[in-house]
């Protein structure tokens, strides 16, 4: 039986993987964002299965409600409800405007928030749900650059428990946080800057087609937190028994291999309004296999056209 799904945050990155990832399986789809063009794309790409698009702005006021009202009359019930949107913003904390600070924690906690308690008004009526919530490893640790980011998703894992434990007498009600660390999503070209230099997602990096499947495992598999990256539990070790050295050590690595040499000038970025045009699953952060693949195909055919000799020349090579 196919599931009625709304997806917060859709149009890009681990949202939009996600998207695709439960249109594969035949589940109904309530897609929401800021972009309407691009969730008319979003909508394209999920073709094989009935999608309802709803442009949503979610941090105004009721903005969810409208988004949760347009799941019923459309498909007459939300069976899960899944948190994606996120945004970003580099630079020092002082360095950072208090009102882009206020609008990134508005964003990605209170937001957050607002999806939870909308989605269990639904839930507890209907008695069974499941909200999954994105959060990230730096709901655990924190690196500079990043004060409102972490700040939020610190705030965000705390929600979580907290109403994990509240859940306990709704066994049928099951909410889920996925924490993905380094994810190959356009976020960080979205991010405000006030630090000057491109932020990019430090390896290992996975892809958010990666995260999508955890996200879907936990509807049939339903857990109250799931990490996505092979370095996540090595730094939340680090973080907690070595403090002083993890302190000496995340800011030239944060400034070594989370940031790029590219200067920009000072931006607002996506925070305040959507950029279509940066909107993608991917955000170019991973090594394209088919290019890895193709070159040395390439290079052996070009070989072998110019003779046996130079096919094992380069293999000498």
């Amino acid at each position: 039986m196919s599931r009625v799904v709304v997806v917060v945050g859709a149009t890009s990155g681990i949202g939009r993987a996600t998207a695709r990832a439960f249109a594969a399986r035949g589940d109904r789809l309530v897609l929401a964002a800021r972009a309407t063009d691009t969730l008319a794309e979003v909508r394209a790409e999920c073709a094989d299965t009935e999608v309802v698009t709803v442009p949503t702005d979610i941090s105004e006021p009721e903005a969810l409600d409208a988004l949760a009202a347009a799941a019923i009359d459309s498909f007459g019930r939300i069976d899960v409800w899944v948190h994606t949107a996120a945004v970003m913003v580099y630079g020092s904390f002082e360095q950072v405007p208090e009102r882009v600070f206020d609008q990134v924690v508005r964003t990605d906690l209170l937001s957050a928030a607002s999806s939870v308690r909308v989605a269990l008004r639904h839930f507890r009526a209907a008695g069974a749900g499941t909200v999954i919530l994105t959060g990230s490893v730096l709901g655990h640790i924190t690196a500079p650059y990043l004060s409102a980011y972490v700040a939020s998703k610190w705030g965000l894992q705390g929600l979580a428990r907290t109403v994990q434990q509240e859940l306990r007498d709704s066994p049928g009600i099951r909410l889920c946080l996925v924490n993905p660390g380094s994810v190959d999503t356009p976020v960080y070209q979205q991010a405000a800057n006030y630090l000057g230099r491109i932020g990019r997602p430090p390896p290992p990096v996975a892809s958010a087609r990666r995260v999508a499947r955890a996200i879907v495992d936990c509807v049939d598999r339903p857990r109250r937190e799931v990490s996505v990256g092979r370095l996540n539990v090595v730094m939340r070790v680090g973080f907690t028994a070595l403090p002083g050295v993890y302190d000496v050590l995340v800011g030239p690595l944060m400034r070594l291999a989370g940031l790029s040499g590219k200067p920009v000038a000072a931006h607002d970025g996506s925070v305040f309004a959507p950029n279509p045009s940066g909107e993608a699953v991917s955000g170019g952060h991973l090594p394209d296999l088919r290019q890895l693949v193709s070159g040395p195909v390439n290079a052996v055919g070009a070989a072998l056209r110019r003779g046996p000799g130079r096919l094992f020349g380069i293999v000498r090579n």
